[in-house]
């Protein structure tokens, strides 16, 4: 096959969930971009359905379906509604992440952490359950999980200097789970030529750049990565497409980390 065919989508069917997200457009985007039918999943369908026909006037194949991670029901519905209209799942992006507040440890409660982890782990464990079963059917699919920086390292409580911003432990909990996840699916499921791998971003939101009350740690956060800046809207897309397509067929299990060089000190 041709270098530059490697990494088309066409004929691909992908499901992205938290699609009309920071990270979750770009990732709808490039899965578009390269030729894939991309189905963007939300729990607030307006704002989902609005962003898809931003995009479906660029000529881009991209549908919005609700989806609750929290509800079985939900998860399951969706996964046999892609697969009826469009006969097969290629690719799963689980992109989508409950917070609660961004709390530390003193103020997490039972409940909050009982509701996140009902969208970031079992909500994760079933969304892909679901799909790597028509995969397997297919016997053939890529699931790429978002993970973060903060499941490579633990939070680098200084850069918030006193703003008041800090990172919550179930963040934490979660993107390290994830990557376990990951590497547990890729190494079951490899014989039926599914591969399961991650993508651990940095920073990216450029409304925070622009919000004067967060600049201590705006600054503190590109003097803290070899790069000197946030994560810029092309940056997720590459390894998106790197990972969905036939370009990374022999990669599986891996934790591919985008992050300008944070983690490497």
């Amino acid at each position: 096959m041709h270098t530059m065919n490697l990494f088309r989508l066409d004929g691909r069917v992908a499901v992205v969930t938290g699609g009309a997200g920071l990270y979750g457009l770009l990732i709808v985007r490039a899965l578009a971009e390269a030729g894939a039918q991309v189905v963007m999943a939300s729990r607030g369908l307006e704002g989902c359905g609005a962003a898809a026909d931003k995009l479906k006037g660029e000529g881009l194949q991209v549908v919005a379906k609700q989806l609750d991670l929290g509800s079985e029901a939900s998860i399951h519905r969706l996964t046999e509604e892609v697969v009826e209209e469009f006969g097969r799942i290629d690719t799963l992006v689980n992109n989508a992440v409950s917070r609660t507040g961004l709390a530390n440890l003193d103020e997490t409660t039972s409940e909050g952490w009982e509701d996140a982890e009902r969208v970031n782990g079992t909500g994760l464990m079933l969304m892909t359950k679901a799909v790597v079963g028509h995969m397997c059917r297919q016997r053939h699919g890529s699931i790429i999980n978002i993970a973060s920086i903060q499941g490579v390292v633990g939070p680098h409580f200084p850069v918030y200097g006193d703003t008041g911003m800090s990172s919550g432990i179930e963040y934490t909990y979660t993107k390290w789970g994830m990557i376990g996840f990951t590497k547990w699916v890729a190494n079951y499921y490899a014989g039926y030529h599914i591969r399961a791998n991650c993508i651990s971003p940095g920073g990216y939101n450029p409304g925070l750049l622009q919000d004067e009350s967060k600049a201590q740690f705006a600054d503190n956060y590109r003097k803290l990565t070899p790069m000197g800046r946030f994560a810029e809207e092309d940056d997720i897309k590459g390894p998106t497409v790197f990972l969905a397509s036939e370009a990374s067929r022999y990669v599986t299990g891996q934790n591919l980390i985008v992050d300008g060089g944070w983690t490497n000190w």
